[in-house]
């Protein structure tokens, strides 16, 4: 996806660990002995469509540079910050086959999963890897919240092994290039979710995508993936605590 241009803006329950591990371990399971063609593409389910794919996957490249934010806590402050609660992760969706604006194409469709950017085989791995590490970790998780994207919810299902909300304010707007005004719109539909506390003792996981994101911080987030750590204040604003690579919530 293409960034903002530079000239318009200045740059559900806790996570049950046992079950969900189950979960994800069986969809893992799953995934490694069927075929890389389609499963189920229903939005609930845990046996996510593994798309037929011509590329290898690749593996993660754990020498990308960390984007934009240096952490402002150690790995161990995080992760007991994370397990207290009160945080909104906000994820940009695991890696795509493609990086294009998709939601530009004219022939686009959120209902037709086939017109839209396709995880690729790292991006599922990505999310498989990211809900073990959740799991692992015990970090409780409330809401989890997706655009309309195919690559969204399909990102949370890999994941969490559920979703519990489409919401459209996580959509891109029709274009490839945006306005000023476009700009403020993003910013103006995100703010709300950003900025909304948790439900007591869980973390709101947000899967949403890079514009979006970039709309309401000024922050490109790259690679695809990456997740980004804010506290809401209460007063309708946030602080950015960390951000965190696909591969390094295993570490924390």
């Amino acid at each position: 996806m293409h960034r903002l241009d530079p000239h318009l803006i200045c740059r559900k329950t806790r996570i049950r660990s046992n079950n969900l591990m189950s979960k994800i371990l069986a969809s893992l399971f799953l995934t490694t002995f069927l075929s890389s063609c389609g499963i189920n593409d229903e939005p609930h389910s845990l046996r996510e469509t593994a798309q037929c794919q011509d590329s290898e996957a690749r593996s993660i490249n754990k020498s990308v540079s960390r984007p934009d934010l240096v952490r402002k806590i150690d790995n161990s402050s995080l992760l007991g910050s994370l397990k207290d609660g009160g945080y909104v992760i906000y994820f940009r969706h695991a890696t795509t086959e493609k990086d294009y604006a998709d939601q530009a194409d004219p022939l686009m469709n959120l209902d037709n999963c086939n017109s839209q950017r396709k995880l690729s085989l790292q991006g599922q791995r990505e999310s498989y890897e990211i809900g073990m590490a959740f799991a692992s970790n015990a970090i409780p998780v409330g809401h989890i919240i997706v655009s309309e994207y195919c690559r969204s919810w399909k990102t949370a299902n890999l994941a969490f092994g559920e979703w519990t909300q489409k919401d459209s304010r996580l959509n891109f707007l029709p274009y490839e290039d945006y306005t000023k005004d476009h700009i403020a719109l993003m910013k103006k539909n995100v703010t709300p979710l950003l900025t909304r506390p948790p439900l007591p003792g869980t973390n709101t996981v947000i899967i949403g995508h890079d514009d979006i994101f970039e709309s309401a911080t000024g922050i490109y987030p790259e690679p695809q993936g990456v997740a980004y750590v804010l506290k809401p204040d209460g007063k309708m604003g946030f602080n950015i605590i960390a951000n965190v690579l696909p591969y390094e919530w295993a570490a924390l």
